[in-house]
């Protein structure tokens, strides 16, 4: 693994990257960039590194709602989390390949919508943790066994691909479980047609519109029904 300590000589706050030559870039496919009070990467970094690295740790950094930056590396399956400022509003980019995600010791408190999101992001992840969040309860944090449960339940019927949910593995039982309590609407992943739309925005201004407005709004949609 790759860690910043390596890659930069100078001052913590006005980093030079050293020399590395292409072999090394192509060798490395983990980075470590953790306890270096970032909130971005440097470009410099992603430059180098963003079509190698597989594993990222960005540990015990102030990372929150900024993470488009992601999307720079293109084969990423893993990425250390832990200890930043993630939040209920933080929004991953799309990265259907990502297998495991580390979340710990953040800021989430509630998990709706923050795993329906997550899900919408990651939907293929096979290892999952968001332990030390409020959201995540657990003897640790003041929760009891049922909130454990039902917090792991819901997080199970989002993810059916997880193997792993924090510190336990995930159980057949489980899986049928979480898919039997928590049956998530059909409508909350329905995109309504353009069609729909159009329909509705006209019928909302001709309802709108005084009498003799309405027949010049039929008239310009062309709206055959």
């Amino acid at each position: 693994m790759t860690c910043l300590g390596t890659l930069v000589f100078a001052d913590k706050h006005s980093r030079r990257l050293s020399t590395l030559d292409d072999s090394s870039k192509k060798q490395n496919d983990s980075l470590s960039l953790a306890y270096e009070d970032l909130f971005i990467i440097p470009y410099n970094i992603i430059q180098d590194f963003s079509f190698t690295v597989q594993h990222l740790d960005i540990s015990n950094n102030m990372f929150s709602r900024n993470l488009q930056f992601l999307l720079e590396f293109d084969n990423l399956k893993s990425v250390n989390l832990d200890h930043n400022k993630i939040d209920d509003f933080t929004v991953f980019p799309n990265m259907p390949n990502l297998e495991l995600l580390w979340l710990n010791h953040n800021h989430i408190k509630n998990l709706y919508p923050f795993i329906k999101n997550l899900h919408r992001s990651v939907p293929n992840l096979k290892y999952l943790c968001l332990m030390g969040n409020v959201a995540a309860p657990s003897y640790l944090n003041g929760g009891d066994f049922c909130d454990y449960f039902r917090y792991r339940l819901y997080v199970l019927s989002w993810f059916p691909h997880l193997v792993h949910l924090d510190d336990r593995t995930v159980t057949k039982q489980q899986l049928f479980q979480a898919k039997k309590l928590f049956k998530h609407s059909l409508l909350e992943n329905f995109v309504m047609p353009e069609y729909i739309k159009d329909l509705h925005n006209i019928v909302t201004i001709y309802s709108k519109s005084p009498m003799f407005d309405r027949q010049r709004v039929l008239n310009e949609s062309n709206l055959i029904i």
